[in-house]
């Protein structure tokens, strides 16, 4: 037997040893089985390895130094294109496929995923069924070379809830594309690309692919330059500054609607300015809580249609979030906001200026849940969260109040497969106009690589 298959061998024998002594006797046959696909796995592996370096030789076997056909050969392959790259980088493949199926008993925004219940004065009691693959997601992580003192890093992600033409032709859309430099002794880091926001950077796990945007939970992602520095305090406690420069992004146009029109928030002529403070702490063996304050401030520009004058909006937001792990199978988290102008950051329940009123809707919420994982197999979440716009603030048929609570549990079958189930229930209230209430069921399949 190979070195490689007895360390493999032993290695597996210990960790079944373990498993069995913590009370895990039940999942001995998994590993079991786990253990064969990783020696297969290997074997495979080391065939092809000596499969390329024959054909690195003109097909002989290893032998003594390349020869002078040889180093030429090999510097031919060095020379093609993307081989620079993945020499001198590390690059890793990552994602999951991900199937939802959703039954709701009311009529939600916009079925694939839940934002808000449509008012009961359009259609009542309108149930839907919605089964989508859009949530699957793609990523590359990249890490350059790096030293004691400096690294280097990149992600790039993307899943399928861009505007395909069709239900089973959706198109990809992007979620982050950035790169990262650390000084890691130094404390200092650099971010430049598309992240997720700096404010407000918790979200509860959720089968629901909105995360409990619109309904609570604020920040999403855009374009940034960001700029951190971690201070330790001390042995077990550290702080953290955030603070950067965003792409402001509405979704309005300039005056003229057109496609080359600019965007209000671009139109603006500056960016959107952002930061936040944190403290951490180790809280024994549960893990690290955290307390953070973070706030956002931005404006847009509004030509009239007749063109005499110029309306300014303001976008800002203060917000709090905490994050305490209890034990090792119990997290408390969740976080508040209040704010103006919020749709682009997924508040206000997808409402952020009252253009008939010409002013910006001011709102505020939050959101809270608890995540309990009484075994590695098993993963229960239960939470909820209120989005408030100001009513006077509403146009008329507007949203004034968007509320949910959820409850989900996760099986992981494998390592690589989970199985999720949640139910949700959804309210939103309405300016004039009837609530709407639904019920939410959804089931998922989970594959992950």
């Amino acid at each position: 037997m190979k070195r490689t298959d007895t360390g493999v061998a032993i290695l597996a024998a210990v960790m079944l040893a373990m498993w069995s002594g913590s009370g895990f006797g039940s999942d001995i046959e998994t590993l079991q089985r786990e253990n064969e696909e990783l020696r297969q796995r290997l074997e495979k592996l080391e065939r092809e390895l000596e499969t390329l370096r024959q054909e690195v030789r003109g097909g002989r076997p290893p032998a003594g130094e390349f020869s002078e056909a040889e180093t030429k050969r090999l510097k031919e392959l060095a020379a093609r294109p993307g081989t620079g790259i993945r020499a001198g980088l590390d690059v890793r493949l990552y994602g999951y496929v991900k199937l939802d199926a959703a039954y709701d008993d009311s009529r939600v925004s916009v079925g694939n995923f839940a934002r808000w219940v449509e008012s009961e004065s359009v259609l009542r009691d309108d149930e839907h069924f919605n089964m989508t693959v859009n949530q699957t997601r793609l990523g590359l992580e990249i890490t350059g070379p790096g030293s004691e003192t400096f690294r280097s890093g990149g992600k790039v992600e993307v899943d399928f809830y861009g505007a395909g033409a069709g239900e089973n032709r959706p198109e990809p859309m992007l979620r982050l594309a950035y790169m990262q430099l650390d000084w890691q002794k130094s404390g200092w880091q650099v971010l430049a690309g598309q992240a997720a926001d700096i404010i407000s950077p918790l979200a509860p796990t959720t089968v629901n692919y909105s995360v409990g945007w619109w309904q609570g939970n604020i920040g999403y992602r855009r374009p940034q330059l960001r700029v951190t520095k971690t201070i330790p305090v001390t042995d077990t406690v550290s702080m953290k500054c955030e603070a950067g420069i965003l792409r402001t992004i509405t979704g309005r146009k300039f005056v003229f609607k057109e496609a080359t029109d600019p965007d209000t928030g671009a139109d603006a002529g500056f960016p959107t300015v952002a930061g936040r403070w944190s403290v951490s702490a180790n809280v024994s063996d549960a893990g690290t809580a955290t307390l953070g304050v973070s706030a956002h401030y931005g404006q847009e520009e509004q030509h009239r249609a007749d063109l005499s004058g110029v309306l300014e909006y303001d976008t800002w937001s203060a917000n709090v979030d905490l994050r305490v792990p209890i034990t090792r199978w119990l997290l408390v988290q969740g976080e508040v906001f209040i704010g103006e102008d919020l749709d682009s950051y997924l508040g206000g329940i997808g409402q952020g200026v009252n253009l008939t009123a010409e002013a910006e809707i001011q709102s505020w919420g939050g959101w809270g849940a608890l995540t309990l994982t009484p075994h590695l197999a098993w993963q229960f979440n239960l939470g909820g969260g209120l989005d408030n716009p100001r009513n006077p603030d509403v146009p008329n048929a507007g949203r004034t109040a968007n509320w949910f609570v959820f409850g989900n549990v996760f099986y992981t079958l494998t390592s690589d497969l989970q199985l999720a189930f949640e139910v949700m229930h959804l309210r939103t209230t309405y300016r004039n106009l009837a609530d709407g209430a639904a019920w939410r069921q959804q089931l998922a399949l989970i594959y992950k690589f």
